[in-house]
């Protein structure tokens, strides 16, 4: 029994060792990497359940086996391969009343989960206010229900956004004031019909930019109020992007943040974005994410095993960890580099030159949106369907716009983030664990990251080979030129639009 007491404290692995763990939202980045880590960096963990959703074309076991599948898993592959068989899909769904989960398995996993990790979420700014709420508030009221039957719980982490409480300019690691009462908001969207919600939201959702900060806001709450009946804890991560390290530089499945506007300029497809160049752009890295989230779950997590623990650190309920960025670079900035860094690694069936033009004059972004994006978008298409093939840049195009509307919020605003827990944190972790899980990465080169990060959109995102780059920057020169030229074509044009507009007028005269 007392090694039981002792172990833990002074070693993350042994912590987790014997412990049955509940991911929400396995499918997505986060919960991709937080299954490799907790399998590869605590071996000895007893298993982990992953609520899923079937597919129509998939059950939950293909999907598993798919995720399973990927580059993300290699190293886990060879060096432990037998720890796969510790995962236990559940079927369920975040966006149905209690979780969408079975009598059986609500009872298989309340007697047998100790920790619960709440990573599920919807982070679409654009989706309905009835969607959202469902799938990030009233999910995590469920999960927060569900945690209070566990038998033997000793931690519940819930994944929340740094982006909660846009209104404060300097975010605190604590709880603020809700927008609304989340309970009044879940029996409303539970009541409406979607209708009357959409007239609703834009009164309801008061400072909040989006339906999805709105949610996650609401939610933060939710985890407060129900912080009494289990230790639990709020990680904050800002924009999640590629990893540095673990277990490959620059792994990612998602075009969110700055690799969507490398991969969009980096075609020559997005010509124009509405962006303030000279705002900080706050991300974290997933694996940085990662490791907090396994040490938070860690500290709270010791409670159970020492309850004579006073230091005030521990008793704070529930813990808040701000993750945000350690290295600042503008938007303007970051574009610059990862274009020049596109000379070195091009992408495949570029369009257009690289070159994106930043704005934060609504107006001007809707006028060079038509003229760089909507106009070219028509003539590709039209000359796609002559082509006997199928048109879709006008469609790519309007969803750029609708993204980058909805994105532009942040680069507008800048907020100042405490960080005195997750220095706490930092220094409690044992010396032995330093390698596993510091999430200290002040020293990060940026320029190595983000060739990194380049390199692994290429590769985990749009599938490309890596060992074509010569070819592609042959068709790269090709288009080059062909761009040259058809600037050159369009400014002889005009001069000579101009020259005969004088001429002529001067002959009227």
């Amino acid at each position: 029994m007392n090694k039981m007491i002792i172990e833990p404290a002074k070693s993350i692995p042994a912590f987790y060792a014997g412990q049955s763990i509940l991911l929400t939202g396995p499918t997505g980045f986060l919960g991709k990497v937080f299954i490799e880590k907790i399998l590869r960096s605590c071996p000895d963990v007893r298993e982990i359940f992953l609520l899923m959703r079937s597919k129509t074309e998939s059950n939950i076991n293909e999907r598993l086996e798919e995720i399973l599948n990927l580059p993300l898993f290699e190293k886990l592959r060879k060096e432990r391969p037998s720890s796969f068989e510790k995962l236990i899909p559940i079927s369920g769904d975040i966006s149905e009343k209690e979780l969408g989960l079975s009598a059986t398995d609500r009872q298989m996993l309340v007697e047998r989960v100790t920790i619960v990790i709440h990573a599920a979420a919807s982070v679409r700014f654009n989706n309905s206010l009835k969607y959202a709420i469902f799938v990030n508030t009233r999910a995590t009221r469920d999960v927060c229900i569900l945690a209070q039957s566990i038998k033997n719980l000793i931690a519940l982490v819930y994944v929340s956004t740094a982006f909660a409480h846009v209104n404060e300019p300097f975010i605190d690691e604590k709880i603020y004031l809700p927008i609304a009462d989340w309970q009044k908001i879940i029996k409303i969207v539970e009541t409406l019909d979607e209708h009357t919600l959409n007239i609703f939201t834009a009164k309801c959702l008061d400072y909040a930019p989006n339906t999805y900060i709105f949610s996650k806001n609401l939610a933060e709450k939710i985890i407060q109020d129900y912080s009494s009946s289990f230790p639990c804890a709020i990680v904050r991560p800002s924009i999640v992007i590629p990893t540095i390290q673990e277990p490959i530089p620059g792994w990612l499945d998602n075009v969110y943040g700055p690799i969507g506007l490398f991969i969009g300029g980096g075609k020559g497809i997005l010509r124009v974005a509405c962006l303030n160049k000279t705002v900080n752009e706050d991300a974290v890295p997933v694996d940085i994410v990662i490791k907090i989230i396994i040490v938070v779950t860690w500290k709270i997590g010791l409670t159970t095993y020492d309850h004579n623990i006073t230091d005030s650190f521990t008793l704070q309920t529930p813990l808040v960890v701000n993750c945000t960025g350690q290295k600042y670079i503008t938007y303007q900035d970051c574009i610059k580099m990862m274009f020049n860094i596109a000379n070195e690694i091009p992408l495949e069936g570029t369009v257009w030159t690289p070159h994106t033009i930043l704005t934060n004059n609504f107006v001007l972004f809707y006028i060079l949106t038509i003229l760089l994006h909507i106009l070219p978008a028509i003539l590709i298409d039209l000359i796609l369907i002559f082509a006997g093939r199928r048109p879709m840049l006008v469609q790519l195009q309007r969803r750029v716009y609708v993204a980058n509307r909805a994105v532009s919020y942040f680069s507008f605003h800048e907020w100042k983030y405490s960080h005195v827990n997750r220095l706490i944190l930092t220094s409690l972790i044992p010396h032995d664990n330093l390698d596993s899980f510091s999430f200290e990465c002040s020293n990060l080169d940026i320029r190595t990251y983000c060739k990194n990060s380049a390199i692994g959109a290429k590769k985990f995102l749009l599938h490309e080979d890596m060992s074509q780059l010569d070819a592609v920057k042959e068709h790269n020169k090709r288009v080059y030129l062909l761009v040259r030229i058809i600037k050159t074509i369009i400014f002889i044009g005009v001069l000579w639009i101009m020259y005969k507009w004088i001429f002529s007028g001067t002959l009227n005269y």
